[in-house]
Parts: structure tokens; sequence; C-alpha cells
């Protein structure tokens, strides 16, 4: 019997590869259309981030989301991203 191969994906604020179903996906979308995909079907431009919220403010530091998706993202962006984050972490 073969096993099935795991896909690994590198999260953008600790730049450590995971189980992609460990991360959250964050997809622009093709209306340039920024937000977090839990559910990882969204159409679009995926990047990926921890489940930690240090790991979205590494992320915000460095830029790595505006340099993974090749865009400027706006500050309103990143407040939602933290706030949506937050909220799945407390369920």
């Amino acid at each position: 019997m073969t096993t099935k191969k795991i896909p690994m994906r590198q999260c953008l604020g600790c730049r450590e590869m995971f189980p992609k179903r460990e991360l959250i996906r964050v997809v622009r979308s093709p209306e340039g259309e920024i937000a977090l995909d839990f559910k990882g079907k969204a159409p679009g431009r995926g990047a990926y981030l921890c489940k930690n919220p240090a790991c979205l403010k590494k992320a915000r530091k460095s830029r790595a989301i505006a340099r993974a998706f090749a865009c400027e993202v706006p500050e309103a962006v990143y407040d939602a991203l933290e706030a949506q984050m937050e909220a799945q972490n407390g369920q």
C-alpha cells in the first residue's frame, strides 16, 4: 500500500514548512481583493500563514504578503486579517 503525500507549504511569517492543512491561506482574488481563506478553496493566488497571530505581525512588518502578491496591501486589510485570525483562533 502506498502512503499519500502530504503537501507542505511555507509560512510567510516564521518561514517554516508545515502541512498545508495546518496553515491559513491568504488569497488575492482575480478582482484584487485580499482575504483569509480558511477552507483553502477560494480562487486566486494564495500565500500561507501559521495560525499564530505573531506570524501575521512578522509578515506585516517584513511586507511579506505584499511581496508574495506583487501589490501594495493597505493597512486596513492587515487589520481585518488580524481580526479574522483572532476570531478564528477564539472558536
